[in-house]
């Protein structure tokens, strides 16, 4: 993503203290996820999209869109994390055009030191394919097992860690009209 956004930025003619003050960031995080120090959540990534004026996925890929109008993304082709501190992204589409639904593994931190609330426009779809995780809503927490799903309102806050042993990985579909 960081070659893309600082490419997307600068063709939109925007510096990075304007695409701060756009999306309530700091000019510090954004300069480290243009080089490449930090990954975005998905909320973050929505607000870089709806900032630059482009759909989340052109954050992610620099390939031309495909002719057959579709797009595959083989399990070798994703980098799947280790072990980490912090929320990982990665995202199981590129160049879907004019579609609002925007699809993502996410393997959640251990705790949620490293994770923010996260509200965005749009609904969130969880499944659960390994491990277990938490999902904190300010006022209500709750414990999602391999093989659960939660559909909800993303405008809600939200942040979840995992809780298992293991590593948990989450097929997470946001879906943004915007």
């Amino acid at each position: 993503m960081s070659v893309q956004l600082r490419i997307l930025r600068k063709k939109m003619g925007i510096t990075l203290e304007q695409l701060a003050v756009q999306t309530g960031l700091t000019k510090s995080y954004l300069s480290k996820v243009e080089r490449g120090m930090s990954s975005p959540s998905i909320a973050v990534a929505l607000k870089l999209a709806k900032a630059l004026n482009v759909q989340a996925e052109e954050l992610f890929s620099t390939e031309a869109v495909p002719v057959e109008g579709y797009s595959l993304v083989r399990r070798q082709q994703r980098n799947v994390p280790g072990d980490q501190a912090a929320s990982t992204h990665v995202p199981l589409a590129q160049h879907i055009g004019q579609r609002a639904l925007l699809p993502f593994m996410v393997y959640p931190p251990r705790s949620f030191g490293h994770s923010a609330f996260k509200e965005h426009l749009g609904e969130e779809f969880v499944y659960v394919h390994r491990g277990s995780v938490e999902v904190d809503f300010g006022t209500e927490r709750l414990t999602l097992e391999e093989g659960d799903a939660l559909h909800f309102n993303a405008q809600k806050s939200h942040r979840i860690r995992t809780v298992s042993q293991t590593q948990a990985e989450l097929l997470v579909v946001v879906h943004s009209s915007e």
